[in-house]
């Protein structure tokens, strides 16, 4: 199962990367809005329905076929790329391409990136945050990075991340606030299905359809952001709105607890969904507008890994402080002072326990004990996104009129009247 997941990992992490980048070569910037906003409404799609069906299948079928529903979107999706993306190829050989790759620096990059993230994830589930499995491909991981980096700059001919793409305050403040854009969102939906399922006790389907309010709004807030910047040509005014909307949505978060309505939830959890979709398109908007000539489809590449990188680390993150949280919590409670160290340590595995407990003041507690440890983790989300709202206020402002910034192009059909008189 591992080295399957680590195959799709590779595949899917490609194409959504691919995918931006096509966008990029193809569409002009200031016309990109309606492509990417096409984009984060098919994700939003899928965040939709993936959770229900993934819900309905471990539910009713067999975990199994989260993986099996994966082959007919793969086969449609493979004959709508033969059929419809028709490119004009460069004119070289595949030796000369082959040799442009930067081979050191990926295998330098890959192997720093899986070992630093590896631990990430893994940390204080499988194994302590302070055991040396963890720490050693931590810290070998942050070194390789590093040493990435001291190589592109000074020994690569043509490096795989040109220093360059971080050559303007605005593309390293989008990055870092695109780290942390990721992680909330991933954090965000990473934990409320497990309050729906742990505190409400809602079935895995019902917590997926529970969902909606926070990933339905994510697809129309970006459709409508990269609409108004394509006519306006403005995009900064997105950004601080979008963090103004995921700051507060993200601290109404923590207003959750145990007797929550449902009409309570569902208002509660909008204002985070519009606000982490308007960011999708701007955020996109500010790092391709601030790249330099000939560095734009590297710098969207850089955006989706950086976007990447802080989902993962968000779920990791949050698990850290809810662990610690949930110890404390539970010590509180004397019937549940015992089992603290097991309890805290998985948050997902407290949704069976709390749903074969009895009805009585323990499960109550653990309720509680459950709510009050997600709230630190909302907290702390608030705040992390807070303070990227405040780095997006020294965003520039960059001219979106700009050409197609790519050698590779689209290959049109020609009408037959253009190829008769190509013939004479």
């Amino acid at each position: 199962m591992l080295v399957g997941r680590s195959i799709q990992g590779v595949g899917g992490g490609g194409l959504i990367a691919l995918s931006e980048i096509i966008v990029t070569d193809l569409v002009p910037l200031r016309l990109r809005g309606q492509y990417f906003g096409i984009l984060s409404a098919m994700w939003s799609v899928g965040s939709v329905t993936g959770p229900i069906l993934g819900g309905g299948f471990s539910q009713d079928v067999s975990w199994r076929w989260i993986f099996y529903i994966n082959f007919p979107f793969i086969g449609f999706g493979i004959v709508f790329v033969i059929l419809f993306l028709k490119l004009n190829f460069l004119p070289s050989s595949l030796m000369s391409k082959l040799r442009r790759i930067d081979y050191v620096g990926s295998i330098i990059f890959i192997g720093s990136a899986t070992s630093f993230l590896i631990p990430v994830t893994w940390g204080g589930v499988m194994y302590p945050w302070d055991s040396w499995r963890t720490l050693v491909p931590l810290i070998v991981g942050a070194v390789g990075l590093i040493a990435f980096f001291v190589y592109e700059t000074y020994f690569a001919a043509e490096p795989m991340i040109p220093i360059t793409i971080f050559a303007t305050r605005t593309a390293i403040l989008t990055y870092i606030e695109t780290v942390l854009h990721g992680l909330v969102l991933w954090c965000a939906l990473y934990y409320m299905p497990l309050y729906y399922e742990t505190v409400k006790e809602y079935s895995p389907i019902l917590a997926g359809v529970s969902l909606f309010p926070l990933s339905f709004t994510v697809a129309p807030s970006a459709a409508i952001v990269g609409i108004v910047v394509t006519k306006t040509g403005h995009y900064r005014w997105a950004i601080w709105v979008g963090f103004f909307f995921a700051t507060l949505g993200t601290g109404l978060f923590c207003v959750l607890d145990v007797h929550t309505s449902i009409a309570g939830w569902i208002f509660l959890t909008l204002p985070a969904g519009l606000g982490l979709g308007m960011l999708f398109p701007s955020l996109a908007f500010a790092i391709q507008a601030s790249a330099l000539s000939g560095h734009m489809s590297i710098a969207v590449a850089m955006f989706s890994f950086f976007r990447a990188f802080g989902q993962a680390i968000g779920v990791a993150i949050g698990g850290v402080i809810f662990q610690n949280q949930m110890h404390e919590n539970l010590l509180r409670y004397p019937d549940l002072a015992p089992v603290a160290g097991a309890y805290s340590k998985d948050a997902a595995g407290l949704v069976q326990i709390v749903r074969a407990m009895r009805a009585g003041m323990e499960k109550d507690n653990l309720k509680e004990a459950y709510t009050d440890s997600l709230r630190i983790v909302y907290a702390v989300c608030t705040a992390l996104i807070g303070v990227a709202g405040v780095l997006s206020l020294f965003t520039e402002s960059y001219d979106l009129n700009k050409g197609i910034d790519s050698e590779q192009t689209i290959r049109e059909k020609k009408s037959r009247d253009a190829e008769v008189a190509a013939e004479k």
